[in-house]
C-alpha cells in the first residue's frame, strides 16, 4: 500500500505554493494524498496570492499557480475533503501529517482550533523514530504545532529543534506593504508577535529555533530518538 499523507487546512487563506507544490511532490512520489478542513468544505487558498496586482507582484510564481490550478481542478480529495471537526476523524492511519503555511487571517481557524490541537497532541508523539510516521510544516504551519500542548501543558515543540518563517522576513514584508495592504501580512494584526517569536516562547531554549538570513528555502530535519520533521 502507498504511504498516506493528510493536509490539515483552514477553509480559506493558505499559501497556494506551500499547498500545491507539496501536493505535487507527494503525488509524484506515489503518496495517497488526503485533505481535511473543519467541516469538510473544499479549501480555498489566499486569492491575493493568485490574482490581481498582489498575485503578480507578491504572489505565487508561475509554477506555484500552475500546481494550484491542477490541485484545485483535478484532485477529488481536495474538492471533497474530510472534516477534522468530526468526532470520528483521526490521524492514526496516516504516515505523514502536513501543515501548509499561509499568512492570511483565515488560517487562524486552524492555528487556534482546540480540535486540531487535540489531534496533533495525540499524533505527534507517534513520530518518534524508529516510527515511520512524520509531521511536516511550512512557515505559519509550524505555529499550529507550537500552540499544541502535551498533557503536561508544554508545547509539542518544547524539546525539539524547529524552524518557521523568520521574523525579519515577516516584519520586512509587512512594513514594505502596509501603506497599500494594511496588516495583511500580520495574521493576528499589526503589533502582534511574529511567528518566530511566538514559537520561541514555546521552546525549552530559543537556540532550538533554526533560522537563515538567506532568501532561499531551507529545511530542518531532526534525526534521533526524538525525531520530528518540521
Amino acid at each position: 500500500m502507498p504511504p498516506k499523507v493528510i493536509f490539515l487546512m483552514a477553509d480559506y487563506g493558505h499559501d497556494p505554493t506551500e499547498t500545491a507544490i507539496p501536493w505535487q511532490v507527494f503525488q509524484n512520489a506515489g503518496f495517497e494524498v488526503s485533505f481535511a478542513t473543519e467541516k469538510g468544505a473544499s479549501p480555498q487558498c489566499d486569492e491575493k496570492m493568485l490574482s490581481g496586482w498582489t498575485g503578480t507582484l507578491l504572489g505565487a510564481n508561475k509554477a506555484g499557480k500552475k500546481a494550484y490550478g491542477a490541485l484545485s481542478t483535478t484532485s477529488p480529495n481536495f474538492q471533497n475533503p474530510l472534516a477534522w471537526n468530526d468526532t470520528s476523524f483521526s490521524l492514526a492511519d496516516y504516515d505523514l501529517v502536513f501543515l501548509p503555511g499561509g499568512h492570511e487571517k483565515g488560517v487562524r481557524q486552524i492555528i487556534d482550533s482546540p480540535r486540531v490541537h487535540e489531534l496533533l497532541a495525540s499524533y505527534f508523539p507517534e513520530t518518534k523514530k524508529p516510527s515511520r510516521k512524520s509531521v511536516a510544516a511550512i512557515c505559519h504551519g509550524v505555529q499550529v504545532l507550537a500552540m499544541t500542548s502535551t498533557g503536561e501543558g508544554k508545547s509539542v515543540l518544547h524539546d525539539v529543534k524547529t524552524t518557521a518563517l523568520p521574523a525579519f522576513m515577516e516584519q520586512g514584508i509587512f512594513h514594505a506593504t502596509k501603506l497599500f495592504l494594511g496588516d495583511y501580512y500580520k495574521t493576528y494584526g499589526a503589533g502582534t508577535a511574529s511567528v518566530e517569536n511566538v514559537i520561541k516562547t514555546k521552546l525549552a531554549d530559543k537556540a532550538q529555533f533554526a533560522s537563515s538570513l538567506k532568501p532561499s528555502p531551507y529545511v530542518v530535519t531532526i534525526e534521533g530518538p526524538k525525531t520530528q520533521q518540521i
